[in-house]
């Protein structure tokens, strides 16, 4: 394959990638962006759900392979009030890009208000994430900063909306399984 055909090709998944994301994930904001090695992401949106029947779903660790699409297992392995260890195991590709990870994180919960993570091991070589809910009554807005270092060279000109993308995705289902309990009427 000729090197313009190859830059021709990873122009086109960043152009795809870029593209309008489907409508009920049009107001997920999703921004990632690189920094030497380490990547940062900020996502903010709302669901039309009490700030109770959001943390219900965010911190269902025991269940979320369930609904998350990319994990294939989560599972709490330690609990010491409000500071958990995760067993988390998955796998995020998006187009040319494909990270399987295996990670053990602590989760600290500030109940119903913030959830901080931070790897203790696995496949990335440091990774922090900390989410707000933010009670609106009838609505919650999650607010999320995270940074980490993957174990892969992330491309700098489509590294970012693929992880945009990969990222809007798990954050959309996580706002299904919301709205899917809501509507069930069932605090799990």
């Amino acid at each position: 394959m000729s090197r313009t055909t190859v830059v021709v090709a990873l122009a086109l998944l960043a152009w795809a990638a870029q593209a309008a994301p489907p409508a009920d994930e049009a107001d997920i904001s999703v921004r990632a962006r690189t920094d030497g090695e380490r990547v940062l992401i900020d996502v903010d949106f709302s669901v039309a759900a009490t700030a109770v029947e959001t943390w219900a779903v965010l911190t269902d660790y025991d269940n979320m392979a369930g609904f998350v699409s990319g994990l294939q297992a989560s599972r709490i392995i330690n609990r010491e009030g409000d500071t958990l260890v995760v067993l988390q195991k998955g796998n995020a590709s998006r187009g040319p890009l494909s990270l399987s990870f295996e990670n053990v994180r602590e989760i600290v919960l500030a109940p119903m208000t913030e959830i901080r993570s931070r790897l203790l091991s696995g496949t990335f070589t440091a990774s922090e994430f900390t989410t707000r809910v933010v009670d609106h009554g009838d609505s919650t807005q999650i607010v999320n900063h995270g940074e980490f270092i993957p174990n892969i060279w992330v491309p700098p000109v489509i590294g970012p909306p693929l992880i945009e993308a990969e990222t809007r995705k798990q954050f959309q289902e996580l706002r299904a399984e919301i709205l899917r309990r809501k509507t069930a009427g069932a605090p799990n």
